[in-house]
Formats: structure tokens, C-alpha cells, sequence
């Protein structure tokens, strides 16, 4: 062990052994800084993701290219660096396609996991969907480039048996991706191929046939947090005193209403729920327009069509309070995988290009009932204002419980790790 040195950390003095890594020591006194692209066997440490900047002697800089020396004061938590963080975690989801419900690294995702320790509800940055073409030319592996975020990991710890690097970076700027030599990728064991999909802190590297999934509870993030705090802080909603009964409505747009059988998976409950509150435009009475004004609307699904535009825009108007529930509503969700398409070669494929069984009966439908379809299906906070937004596909139903407890009556609350889910 080398030279023992005081160093402060988010206020507390502690000793450090000089010349080793911040994070490492942080994480060692039980302090965690946030990172994505940082793997400890990787030296110099990487420093691409920037989600692990803390305050250093009073400058931002990236924690995992400083070591520790004598004296140094680092601020790890505050309100401006946490919401960096966010921001460049929100981003990342932004950037890139990330369809948690459907991505085979759901539960061991890097990214996922500082979402949800980091307390990402929504992305204040609207999402590109670019589409990146998939390479399915690797003879043993699946280059997603939807989901890389360019952390550099694969370059610096893959190799060949002979020490030939199988991932390296092609073009520049915005454009930049991940590139495979496919002669070396060849040569890589099969143990080699499978460390590469693990050390992606994301799912774009998958290996064929080994990408299995997994129930919940035996994924890596799925029940215990890291950070010292609840990833989803109670709102600041004044205390209102439960009198007469508070309506609410609730309807699906572009969705599957899994968010709605979730909403009924409170159980017990649900008894409170019909003493509290009394149903107003909502498929759960069967009641198709609003007969009053209502304290709290609740929407599951983002928006394919201009009914749904309508119908939002409806609630929105119609509610003091707005709720955006599960994936679909906050982004978009699975629905938005078309985002990536044009709308014409989505209608072509599906209704000129694909099997019918009626014959000769290729025709994209149109008639003026027929809600028009939008260029790509948008979260309905790009359509109106939401106050609160409860993720998940479908979400937890006791997250769901306590923000509409939290809303209508300023019942306290935090949402458990477990509880927090994008899937």
C-alpha cells in the first residue's frame, strides 16, 4: 500500500492511499459516483460518458481520471451536479433507441440502471430516433447500433488471441460508430464473444444464441440500489384534506392498457381507492366523455394518430392534474419502434407487401373516419403539458398508488428500487 494522504469527500475527511483512482476510493468509504463508461481494469480510465463529474477542488471534471492527492476536496452530490448527471443520462435515451420492454439487456443494463438511480422519469431533450442500421455481418456476434452510447469499453478489452483489437471507431462527430473487424471477430473464442456483450454496458453487442432472458429479481439491477437515497423524491405538493370524494379520469391512446390492468393490480387497495375517488370519462366505468370536471387524469400511451392529439389535448383541458403512465405515454414506448421508418414504408409494408387472406386486396385504407396517422408517435408531453410521469411497461402498481395518493391528497411518499422500473 502506498502513501496514506487526507483527502474530503462531500464533506467528510477520510484517508486515501495516494495515486489511486477517485472512484475506486469513493466506492471504497461507501460513496458511489455515478458512471457508465468506467471499468476498472481499463487504464487510463476511459472518460467519454462524463456522468461521473463531481466538483474538484471547485472545478467539474470527470471523477474517474483524477487520483487521489493529498488535500484535495471533492464534491460528489449536490443539486447542480445531480441533475448534470441527468441530464446526460436523459441525453443518452434521447440519442439513442432505447426500447427497455423489448431489449434483451433489460435488468443488466448500465444504463437503465443510472436512469433509475438517478431518478430518470422523462427526457427533457425530445428523442432523435435515428435509425442505425444493425450489423448482422459478424460471424458470431450482433452489433445493435441503436443502443451504443460509445463508451470505448469494447475497443480497449477486446482482442484476439494474438492481441488484435476487434472493435475500433469509423467516422467522426455526430456520425461516429462502432466498427467490427470481422476477420478478427472471427478468431474470438466463444468465451472471448460472450465477455464483449457483458462488458457493453448497454445491449449492443449481443451474441447469437446466448442472449437469453430472464424473470425478474435475477436480473443484476432489478431489487438493490447503489445510491444512498430513493431514486424518485416526493414532489413538493402542499397537503390537501381529504373531504369530498376526488374524480379522476383515465383513458389509453396509442397502447396496449397493460398500464390500466396494472392500475387495478393494487388490490386491497382498491377498496380506499372507491371510497376517495369517483370515475369520470374512463373505460374502467365504460363512461366515453366527461360528464364534469376532474382532479386527476391518468394516460396511458403516446400519440399514432390525430384522435389521440384530440383526446390529450381533451384531458389536458379537462384535468387539474395530468398523469403520463407507463413507457408509451412517457416516449413512446414499443408503438415508437416505427419512429425509425418512414410512415409511407411502415403503411406499404403492411398493408401492400405483406400476406392477406383475402386475394388480391392490397390497399393502404383510407376513409374520413379513419383517424389520420402522424409522421411518427409522440409522448404526450410533446403534445401538452404533464405534471407527473410514472414509467415502467407496465409501471409497479404501487408506484402508481402512491403518486395518485401523492396528487390528490399530498400523502408522503417514495418510491422503492423495486418499485422503479422502465420495463
Amino acid at each position: 500500500m502506498g502513501k496514506l494522504v487526507d483527502i474530503v469527500i462531500d464533506g467528510r475527511k477520510v484517508q486515501a492511499e495516494e495515486g489511486r483512482g477517485l472512484v475506486e476510493t469513493a466506492r471504497e468509504h461507501g460513496i458511489y459516483i455515478p458512471s457508465l463508461c468506467y471499468y476498472e481494469h481499463i487504464q487510463p480510465p476511459l472518460g467519454t460518458c462524463r456522468v461521473c463529474t463531481c466538483s474538484i477542488d471547485g472545478q467539474a471534471t470527470a471523477a474517474c481520471s483524477q487520483k487521489v492527492r493529498a488535500g484535495m476536496e471533492v464534491m460528489v452530490h449536490t443539486p447542480e451536479l445531480e441533475d448534470l448527471r441527468k441530464a446526460l443520462v436523459e441525453m443518452l435515451f434521447a440519442e439513442g433507441n432505447h426500447f427497455c420492454p423489448g431489449c434483451e439487456k433489460s435488468g443488466d443494463c448500465d444504463l437503465q440502471h443510472m436512469g433509475y438511480e438517478l431518478g430518470v422519469t422523462n427526457s427533457r431533450f425530445p428523442h432523435l430516433f435515428k435509425e442505425h442500421a444493425v450489423d448482422f455481418n459478424p460471424k458470431r456476434l450482433l452489433i445493435e447500433h441503436n443502443r451504443c452510447i460509445l463508451c470505448r469499453r469494447c475497443m480497449e478489452e477486446i482482442r484476439t488471441d494474438d492481441g488484435k483489437r476487434v472493435f475500433s471507431f469509423e467516422s467522426r462527430a455526430n456520425k461516429t460508430k462502432v466498427r467490427v473487424d470481422y476477420e478478427q471477430e472471427a478468431k474470438l473464442s466463444e468465451e472471448q464473444a460472450i465477455r464483449a456483450m457483458h462488458i457493453c454496458p448497454v445491449g449492443a453487442i449481443l451474441v447469437r444464441g446466448k442472449s437469453l432472458p430472464r424473470p425478474f429479481g435475477d436480473r443484476r439491477y432489478d431489487t438493490q440500489s447503489v445510491m444512498p437515497k430513493s431514486p424518485v423524491q416526493q414532489p413538493k405538493t402542499p397537503p390537501r384534506k381529504i373531504g369530498q370524494p376526488k374524480v379522476i379520469a383515465t383513458t389509453s391512446l396509442s397502447g396496449c392498457f397493460g398500464c390500466h390492468m396494472s392500475l387495478l393490480d393494487i388490490d386491497l387497495e382498491l377498496l380506499d381507492l372507491v371510497e376517495l375517488v369517483s370515475f369520470d370519462k374512463s373505460p374502467i366505468n365504460d363512461l366515453k366523455n366527461f360528464t364534469r370536471r376532474c382532479d386527476l387524469g391518468l394516460i396511458e400511451g403516446g400519440c399514432c394518430n390525430a384522435e389521440n392529439v384530440e383526446v390529450l389535448r381533451t384531458f389536458r383541458e379537462k384535468c387539474d392534474i395530468l398523469v403520463a403512465v407507463g413507457e408509451c405515454a412517457i416516449w413512446g414506448g414499443v408503438p415508437a419502434m416505427r419512429n425509425t421508418v418512414p410512415l409511407e414504408e411502415c403503411l406499404e409494408e403492411a398493408y401492400l407487401d405483406s400476406i392477406t387472406s383475402e386475394h388480391g386486396n392490397r390497399l393502404v385504407p383510407y376513409h374520413d373516419d379513419l383517424p389520420k396517422l402522424l409522421d411518427q408517435v409522440y409522448p404526450c408531453n410533446e403534445i401538452v403539458r404533464i405534471d407527473y410521469y410514472i414509467p415502467g411497461c407496465p409501471p409497479n402498481a404501487n408506484h402508481i398508488w402512491k403518486v395518485i395518493r401523492n396528487a390528490l391528497f399530498g400523502a408522503d411518499y417514495s418510491v422503492l428500487y423495486s418499485e422503479f422500473k422502465y420495463d
